[in-house]
């Protein structure tokens, strides 16, 4: 292998001159100095003898055929004319080759033809390179690879300049941001992408020009889609921009776009015009839409489009976010129907929802969630999520907080509306003005086993619905200092507890004098003092344990016991008929009460470090009951196949949790706020369960059991139940069971109900509040998994025996591509009876066409 070397060495002399000297192929090569440079070289006599008396041993020794490598120094060795001419600096350039030719500056290259030169290898079969204007010129099996963004080009001819990195291919296959490694490409990037092309122009160091070529995402010779085009221009790192093309589908045209951009950078946040979707559905009819996307800047986008039902309108649809900092985000979707009516019957509206949090110096929040929905009947008729859209409820929230040791202040305004029907105006809507809240937390005082805490707010509030409404601002201030004495010995727990209670507002309420029970009454502007003092004490005895003997199903196991006593008395809540009610703080009256309840704990731990729980779960979010939030910013969170952590020690985990509750009333009438016949909500009943069960004096409340069942992370099993016993029934009852095994995933819940009705002033039967649905869930596969995925999930009504809702999704995925289409059904009450038919293509890097959002899939 003989290396030689161009450029001017440091401490040399200028000679021009001819050297010939014999490669070990046996043939002659010339090296001839140009005009404006010349060979140079700073060898003692001795050193130039033994130099030529090697090379003539190597052509008479030498016979085979030997691959060959030159290196050229880079253009700060070589005379400074030499830079000037190219307007840019030369990198250093090594060449190996099996047949090297030399005259001059001039290469003749042939066989395994390797040209580097800083991070770009040029290669082919038969090549001619000048190494003083940096022309290449090659034949057969071109390849151009390397760079920063992994380009690899593939042509049958072409020409090169290292120097400017400009050049001409023909018949052109080439990847960016692939790494080639033999039959294999790895993704060095997120928009890795393939591109052909009859002409492939190199104009600068990242940018092409394709004419008559494709793009695509999928894997060549044979990708399932690509975008076909007369021209696409390539800047490397930003954008692959194609002009006059038509997209096919295996092979199949199925749209033109005279004018398309395609992602070939980290980030691909570019503003235009996205791919339109279409759709079908019953009630809708066919939907065609069209939306534009603006990147505003790095932290700041807008997502805005319409789509038109032809049966119903125009439908606008918009979201804004923003990401000002580290720490804070902006979230802004906007949704309307401009209904032209079914049947003569109009549902049209808007809902608009912003969620926004900060955090800021000096331990302030701020953290905004504000709902807007003109009409219930609208969420019923247009939402696409069920649960959403049978969610009668709308509410806003914003506040500035900021916690300052053990103090928490806190500035706040809310607004609940809970819509009753569908009917218009049939809505309740309580409105919490800004307000101020003062907390502390319950520490110790000074150095005394005394703990004490505050709780202190000043707000204005309204409330209006059918037949009833307040002033548009009644003003409330509520005190509730708190003291205690924890006390601790020898495993028991003992705390005594006092608080004293005083809240004023501007406005009472006169109850109906009549004895219409659905009456709410009248407010009026008189000033209204309620003052109250609570004791409680809470016994804790010592928690009773047992470790089991051995081992059972690979683990050992704990039983523990927790039992719990808590006396409370309030007293002092002699206007309790008078209170206007907004929110928990005006629930409170009059008791004296005896709470006891027992957990009952069963603790596993594994005795060895195996784990069956590693890898990829099926389908996490598919799920009975509602999916954990991974993240308090909308558009974030974990990747629905993200394989769970493995744990390296053996964990202990508790198996089973099985809560019992109830309250004995010691004053059945709760100090006269009771009122019979009516659905009675107090404190002491809110906090126990959700139901209004005190319809009449009682002294027993329901018993309260919820048990959950959780033997690893892949599933979970939770039963609350609430037995009445003065009724004899059940008047609550939830089941749930989920669990993702492999690729599967199967879920199965139940949700009864069965509350205390009004009891009629004519003596009629009480018109119970019965609910009684089922629901199930069953899934394969996951939505990046290759192949088919699917998943089904329905609600049904047994008191009706109704299908309420039901969806079924097939997935299939391709390399580079995958295909959703899905069925759904509604059946809500007489506002909504719909079929679905929806679909989406999404292709890699790309984007997804179809009316079938992301957001409102199964999986």
């Amino acid at each position: 292998m003989v290396q030689f070397r161009i450029g001017r060495q440091k401490g040399s002399f200028r000679r021009p001159g001819r050297l010939r000297f014999c490669l070990g192929d046996g043939e002659r090569a010339k090296f001839t100095p140009s005009p404006r440079q010349h060979l140079d070289y700073a060898l003692p006599m001795a050193t130039r003898t033994r130099f030529l008396i090697t090379s003539a041993v190597l052509c008479h020794l030498i016979l085979a055929s030997r691959l060959v490598t030159s290196q050229l120094l880079p253009a700060n060795a070589a005379p400074k004319a030499a830079s000037a001419q190219f307007g840019r600096q030369k990198l250093p350039v090594k060449i190996t080759a099996i047949h090297q030719e030399k005259d001059g500056a001039l290469y003749k290259l042939s066989g395994n033809v390797e040209i580097e030169y800083g991070t770009y290898t040029f290669s082919g079969d038969e090549v001619t390179y000048d190494s003083d204007s940096g022309d290449i010129t090659a034949e057969g099996h071109l390849v151009l690879e390397g760079g920063p963004n992994n380009e690899h080009i593939e042509a049958a001819r072409g020409r090169y300049n290292t120097n400017q990195e400009t050049g001409h291919f023909e018949r052109v296959t080439g990847t960016i941001g692939l790494q080639i490694r033999g039959r294999h490409t790895l993704p060095s990037t997120s928009n890795a992408f393939f591109f052909t092309g009859r002409i492939v122009e190199k104009t600068g160091p990242d940018h092409y020009i394709v004419t008559d070529g494709t793009v695509t995402t999928c894997q060549l010779p044979h990708p399932k889609w690509k975008f076909y085009a007369r021209k696409v221009v390539v800047d490397v790192g930003g954008n692959a921009t194609i002009y006059s093309t038509d997209f096919r589908l295996m092979g199949v045209p199925a749209l033109y776009l005279p004018f398309a951009t395609h992602p070939v950078q980290k980030n691909p946040r570019q503003s235009g015009f996205l791919i339109p979707n279409i759709g079908r559905s019953s009630i809708r009819g066919y939907t065609f839409g069209e939306s534009v996307f603006w990147a505003i800047n790095r932290s700041m986008d807008l997502h805005a489009g319409t789509e038109y039902y032809s049966k119903r309108g125009w439908a606008p649809d918009a979201e804004f976010r923003a990401r000002p900092t580290e720490n804070s985000f902006v979230d802004l979707t906007y949704f309307s129907v401009f209904d032209r009516g079914i049947n003569g019957v109009k549902q049209g509206g808007t809902e608009a929802r912003l969620l926004s949090e900060g955090s800021f110096a000096h331990n302030f929040r701020a953290v905004a969630d504000i709902d807007y929905l003109s009409s219930y009947v609208f969420r019923l008729a247009f939402s696409d999520v069920f649960t959403q859209a049978v969610n009668s409820e709308v509410k806003s929230e914003a506040f500035l907080s900021n916690t300052a040791g053990s103090v928490f202040i806190n500035g706040t305004t809310r607004r609940y509306q809970d819509f009753q029907s569908a009917a218009s105006g049939d809505v309740i809507t309580i409105l919490h003005a800004p307000g101020l809240e003062v907390s502390t937390l319950d520490r110790a005082i000074w150095k005394t086993p005394i703990h004490g805490s505050v709780d202190f707010s000043m707000e204005g509030l309204s409330r209006s619905e059918p037949g009833f409404s307040t002033a548009p601002l009644v003003g409330r201030w509520d005190l509730n200092p708190v003291m205690s004495v924890p006390v601790l010995f020898r495993g028991w727990s003992f705390r005594p507890e006092l608080s004293l209670r005083d809240t004023i507002y501007t406005q009472q309420l006169v109850p109906p004098a009549g004895l219409e029970l659905t009456d709410v009454g009248t407010a009026i502007s008189k000033t209204l003092n309620r003052k109250s003092i609570q004791g409680s004490v809470e016994l804790r005895p010592p928690a009773l344990a047992k470790i089991f003997d051995g081992e059972h199903l690979g683990r050992k196991w704990k039983h523990v016991i927790e039992p719990r006593i808590v006396y409370s008395y309030v007293t002092g809540v002699e206007n309790f008929p008078h209170i206007l009610r907004f929110d928990e703080r005006d629930l409170l009256s009059d008791t004296n009460e005896i709470e006891y309840s027992i957990v009952n704990r069963l603790y596993a731990k594994k005795s060895s470090n195996d784990n069956n729980e590693c890898g990829a779960a099926g389908m996490p979010a598919l799920m009975v009951g509602e999916a954990p939030v991974h993240s308090r910013i909308p558009w974030e969170g974990p990747s629905p196949t993200q394989e769970r952590p493995c744990e390296h020690q053996p964990p202990t985990r508790e198996i089973v949790t099985w809560e019992l509750l109830q309250k004995y009333f010691l004053d059945p009438t709760f100090g006269g706020a009771l009122v019979p016949g009516r659905r009675n909500v107090f404190t002491s009943t809110a906090e126990l369960t959700g139901i209004a069960f005190v319809t009449e004096p009682r002294h027993l409340s329901p018993l309260i059991s919820r048990l959950r069942v959780s033997t690893s992370l892949r599933n979970d099993i939770e039963w609350d139940t609430d037995y009445d016993f003065q009724a004899g029934r059940v008047n609550t009852s939830t089941a749930l069971f989920n669990h993702h095994v492999g690729m599967f995933t199967i879920g199965v819940g139940n949700a009864f109900l069965h509350a205390p009705g009004i009891i009629s002033t004519t003596g009629g039967a009480p018109a119970d509040v019965k609910f009684n649905q089922y629901r199930t869930v069953l899934g394969y596969g996951n939505q990046d998994k290759r192949g088919f995925s699917g998943a089904v999930t329905m609600g049904l009504d047994a008191r009706i025996t109704q299908l309420q809702y039901g969806s079924a999704q097939l997935t299939y995925n391709w390399d580079c591509c995958g295909f959703n289409v899905e069925y759904r059904r509604f059946a809500l009450a007489n506002v909504r009876n719909e079929n679905q038919f929806r679909f989406s293509l999404s292709l890699a890097n790309i984007g997804s066409f179809g009316n079938l959002r992301r957001t409102e899939r199964l999986f």
